[in-house]
């Protein structure tokens, strides 16, 4: 009899969030409503934060947070290429200019040093990314951030639960230590509502203008709206958007919200499960975790050896029954930016090249090339991680030849 399939994620659901969604839709308010509003607040409340604003998903977060930071055409934007393609698209929604700069070795992070070092006139906000979960060296980026005056906004879309030791204290990803930080509830993620985003902030301003924005810039909600005895008419003074998450989405995001904890310690048992696993196998290496981070382990990397064929080991795994993925792409090696504007935060010219590399992003490539994601969710068994070292193990043994 064959063995079980061991997928890359499996998002944690049951009787809970189907109850949960019962009631917006018993209720007859089932878009953007009183669950929206409760999501919002209990969201706030578990990261740290003063204010939270639910949005459609964690892009339109991003290009909310970017555009009332105030970044405009022609403006640039500091970030990393080495992150799902919606980090750099929000960008170029607001007629910004990436400006990619290569990870730091072992945390797949943003190097503080070349942010700093990319700064030009033209650059309006620095756009991190806690990449799979591992925390991004804020203590440094915040102080470059400030001292040239620029946003600092966090694309936090796999970090809900992560933390970092602030100040002698271990603070959850979300509490502000930028200016603004983006969440996605994605099913890959810790915890979904099928899809969603959340927008943290302490700039009250900041909320106010991200909550007119999300719903086509109507100047009364639709919510005080029909809550009103008298007739009120709205207007829209200014161009918004649809990106509203409805109640729906919301209602269950609250009792996912409630399982944070116990996922977010799971995870960490079986990265270090994993960790224990993989010390035998020297021809690899594994994820780094500083000591001043504690990551939530949305995702579990392992970087190949050189040479080996990263392609040829992921089919291998799926072949007998274990699906991985490659590393995190790169976006300025996708179609996309051969004709869209970039430019390389190393060099005074974009580095865009028709073989798709550039020699100032070699980490990035090289984290694309060689990394591998292993399976890795709440379920998983001690007994299914033993089964995928050793799978992996046996794939390596064939990938040279």
């Amino acid at each position: 009899m064959p063995e079980a399939f061991i997928p890359i994620a499996r998002p944690l659901m049951g009787e809970p969030e189907a109850d949960a969604a019962r009631r917006p839709i018993l209720s007859g308010w089932v878009t953007q409503g009183p669950e929206v509003a409760g999501f919002e607040r209990e969201f706030a409340v578990c990261v740290g934060a003063p204010y939270a604003c639910a949005v459609s998903n964690c892009t339109t977060a991003l290009h909310l947070a970017l555009l009332v930071a105030g970044v405009r055409p022609g403006d640039e934007v500091i970030t990393v290429s080495h992150s799902y393609i919606a980090t750099a698209n929000s960008i170029l929604y607001c007629g910004a200019i990436p400006v990619f700069v290569d990870i730091a070795p072992g945390t797949f992070n943003i190097d503080p040093q070349l942010a700093a070092a990319a700064i030009t006139p033209r650059t309006r906000a620095i756009l991190c990314v806690h990449q799979i979960g591992m925390p991004c060296d804020l203590a440094a980026l915040v102080p470059v951030a400030r001292a040239a005056g620029l946003a600092l906004i966090e694309d936090a879309a796999c970090a809900i639960g992560s933390e970092i030791l602030w100040n002698g204290e271990w603070e959850r990803i979300g509490k502000p230590h930028g200016d603004a930080a983006c969440f996605s509830f994605h099913p890959r993620k810790l915890i979904s509502t099928g899809d969603g985003g959340m927008i943290v902030t302490a700039n009250a301003d900041w909320d106010r203008q991200y909550r007119l924005l999300r719903q086509h810039a109507m100047s009364v909600p639709d919510t005080v709206r029909h809550g009103s005895q008298a007739v009120i008419f709205e207007s829209y003074p200014t161009l918004g958007f649809n990106y509203r998450m409805t109640d729906i989405q919301a209602a269950v995001g609250r009792e996912q919200l409630k399982r944070l904890p116990e996922i977010f310690e799971r995870r960490r048992h079986l990265a270090a499960h994993y960790r224990q696993l993989l010390a035998g196998v020297p021809s690899i290496a594994l994820p780094l975790e500083p000591s001043w981070a504690r990551s939530n382990w949305q995702s579990f990397a392992v970087t190949l050896p050189a040479g080996c064929d990263q392609q040829r080991v992921a089919q291998f795994m799926l072949d007998r029954g274990i699906a991985t993925r490659r590393g995190i792409m790169c976006a300025h090696r996708e179609p996309a930016y051969r004709i869209e504007p970039w430019r390389c935060g190393s060099a005074p010219s974009s580095c865009n090249r028709p073989d798709k590399s550039c020699v100032h992003l070699k980490r990035s490539e090289e984290a694309q090339d060689r990394s591998l994601l292993l399976p890795l969710f709440h379920q998983l068994t001690g007994e299914e991680q033993d089964r995928v070292v050793q799978t992996l193990r046996d794939a390596l043994a064939g990938a040279f030849e």
